[in-house]
């Protein structure tokens, strides 16, 4: 099957640490903690960790490259471990998405999202899997104002029902790394929006 690499796209350092646009770096660290693997490694602007989940080598990344230039620190990595590009699965945030909802992808475009794009231009491939968690977007709002929203930080009231949502990320997760995306995404792309 080959090492799995965990990618969860967000900003280094504490200013951003709990915006919306954070959240891939929120769920890559739930599923780290679920499958008690430390990310005590930092090389090459990459934090990651090594460990098992579900029976197979996995290893989580948080990329310190900044958003916009994320690829970076997972072309590294993967080159460095010899992961191929199908075994790297991405978490990421989705404004097109209501909050709390969930999409599992096989593969596609960057959908506007300035870290998958970072990825698909230094893998030269759109061939990785992707969770997108929902984050929704104010209506009418304009691109710049957008930019804004998510760098803000989640709400009280998505606080509140964020760490269900992150749960449901991390089990998505693991069906796709022991069974297949297949079941992942006959399960979670069909699920309702949460009731807020």
């Amino acid at each position: 099957m080959g090492v799995k690499l965990i990618v969860g796209l967000g900003n280094p350092g504490k200013k951003y640490e709990n915006n919306r646009h954070n959240v891939g770096f929120m769920a890559v660290e739930r599923f780290a903690r679920f499958h008690s693997i430390p990310l005590d490694i930092k090389k090459k602007k990459a934090v990651f960790g090594r460990g098992t989940a579900e029976g197979e080598e996995v290893v989580p990344l948080k990329p310190q490259t900044f958003m916009n230039l994320s690829g970076e620190a997972v072309l590294y990595l993967a080159s460095f471990l010899k992961i191929t590009t199908p075994n790297i699965i991405v978490v990421a945030d989705d404004t097109e998405l209501p909050f709390g909802l969930i999409r599992v992808r096989r593969s596609g475009g960057s959908g506007g999202h300035n870290g998958i794009k970072s990825l698909i231009d230094s893998l030269k491939s759109e061939n990785f899997p992707r969770v997108r968690f929902g984050i929704g977007r104010p209506h009418m709002i304009e691109e710049k104002e957008l930019c804004e929203y998510v760098l803000e930080d989640f709400t009280r009231v998505e606080r509140e029902a964020l760490g269900g949502s992150l749960e449901q990320v991390v089990e998505a997760i693991n069906i796709i790394i022991s069974d297949s995306i297949s079941i992942a995404m006959n399960r979670y792309n069909r699920k309702v929006n949460l009731e807020l």
